[in-house]
C-alpha cells in the first residue's frame, strides 16, 4: 500500500504555504535576515511545533511567518514545498496563502504574491507541478482588514484563483465576511472556507448558503447534521479533509476514529490534504498512508480520494482530465 500510495497522481487542494514551514529552513531564512527568533537551533523550533490546539498551533505559526521579509524568502518557501511535491507525486497543488500575516508586519503585497507566484511558474517549468493560489483572509480579524487585502490583490488578479478563510474558527462565523466574498466574487475569485473545524455545523451551513463556496476546507462537523450532509451532496461540494491535522489539533483523538470513511460512504466527495504539514506531522503522502492504515481503506478508496482531488480542483476541465487519464490508468495496472 505505501508504494501504491507513493506513486499515486493526486492533487493537494488544502496547503497553507506558511505551514510548510519546516524548522530548518525557518532557521536559515532567520539567520539570512538577522532575525531573532527565541530557538537556538532547529531542534528547538522542531520541539516548539508540539501543541495542544489550534490556538497554541497559531501562535508558533504567526511567529515562524514572521522571518519571512524579502521575495527571495517567499520564493524559497513555495519552491521547497513544490520540490516535495514533485518527490510525491502530486501533479497538481492549490496553495493558500495569508496576504494579512505578512502586510501587518510591513511587508508588502506586492512581495509576497511575487515570490510565492515564481516559485509556482518555475515548479511548473522545471518539476511538471502545477498550482493556483488562494488568498486566505484571516477571520479573527476585521471584515474591514479584509476588504482592504482585497484592493491590495487588485494589480494582481490574474496570479490568484480563489479566495479562502481560515485562522481561528470559534468565534468567528462566515456570516462575518458576507460582505467582502460578495465583493470578491463580483471582482472574478472563487469562493472557498474553513468551516467545521471547530465550528458547528451550523457554520457550515452559512459557508455554503451565506458565502455561497464551491469547497469546504475540513468539514468534519457537518456530520452533525443529516440535512447538511444531504444539502452537500446535492450541491455537489467537495471536502478537503486533513486527516493528521484533525489529529494534531485534538478535532479527532485517534486517526481509528476519523470520519472520513463515514464521509465516502454517506456519499461525501473528500480528499485527502497535508493542511500544515511542517506542524502536522507529514506531507500528503504521509496522511494517505496514516489514514489507509487506521481505517483499512483499499485500493479502490484511495483511487477514489485521489480521483477527487483532480475533479473538485479549479482546474479547467481538460486539464483535469489529462491528470484523470493518468491516475485511470495507474490504478488499472497496479490493482
Amino acid at each position: 500500500m505505501k508504494t501504491f500510495i507513493e506513486k499515486l497522481p493526486k492533487a493537494e487542494l488544502h496547503l497553507h504555504i506558511e505551514g510548510s514551514f519546516e524548522p530548518e529552513l525557518m532557521f536559515k531564512i532567520a539567520q539570512r535576515n538577522h532575525i531573532e527568533i527565541p530557538y537556538n537551533s532547529v531542534e528547538e523550533i522542531e520541539e516548539a511545533y508540539k501543541f495542544n490546539c489550534l490556538q497554541d498551533f497559531l501562535n508558533i505559526y504567526y511567529q515562524g511567518a514572521g522571518v519571512l521579509v524579502t521575495e527571495q524568502d517567499f520564493y524559497d518557501l513555495t519552491y521547497s514545498y513544490l520540490q516535495k511535491c514533485a518527490d510525491q507525486h502530486v501533479r497538481h497543488t492549490e496553495i493558500m496563502f495569508d496576504p494579512q500575516t505578512h502586510t501587518h508586519r510591513g511587508v508588502a503585497f506586492e512581495t509576497v504574491i511575487n515570490g510565492i507566484s515564481k516559485a509556482c511558474e518555475d515548479a511548473n517549468a522545471k518539476l511538471g507541478v502545477s498550482s493556483l493560489l488562494i488568498m486566505s483572509y484571516l477571520r479573527h480579524l476585521s471584515e474591514e482588514d479584509a476588504f482592504r487585502t482585497l484592493e491590495q490583490s487588485l494589480p494582481f488578479k490574474a496570479k490568484i484563483k480563489a479566495i479562502g478563510l481560515d485562522s481561528s474558527e470559534k468565534g468567528n462565523p462566515p456570516s462575518k465576511f458576507k460582505n467582502v466574498f460578495e465583493a470578491s466574487v463580483k471582482e472574478g475569485y472563487i469562493p472557498l472556507a474553513h468551516a467545521g473545524e471547530e465550528g458547528s455545523a451550523v457554520y457550515v451551513w452559512e459557508a455554503i448558503d451565506i458565502l455561497g463556496i464551491k469547497r469546504i476546507d475540513h468539514g468534519n462537523n457537518a456530520l452533525q447534521d443529516e440535512n447538511l450532509v444531504k444539502e452537500i451532496i446535492k450541491r455537489d461540494i467537495a471536502l478537503t479533509v486533513c486527516p493528521l491535522s484533525n489529529t494534531a489539533l485534538r478535532v479527532v483523538d485517534d486517526l481509528k476514529n476519523h470520519p472520513l470513511k463515514k464521509m465516502m460512504d454517506l456519499g461525501l466527495k473528500v480528499t485527502v490534504n497535508s493542511d500544515d504539514p511542517a506542524y502536522f506531522g507529514g506531507q500528503v503522502n504521509k496522511n494517505y498512508e496514516a489514514i489507509q492504515v487506521a481505517l483499512n481503506l483499499s485500493k479502490s478508496d484511495l483511487y477514489q480520494l485521489a480521483k477527487n482531488s483532480f475533479q473538485y480542483s479549479l482546474l479547467d476541465e481538460n486539464t483535469k482530465q489529462v491528470y484523470l487519464n493518468e491516475l485511470e490508468v495507474y490504478f488499472n495496472n497496479n490493482k
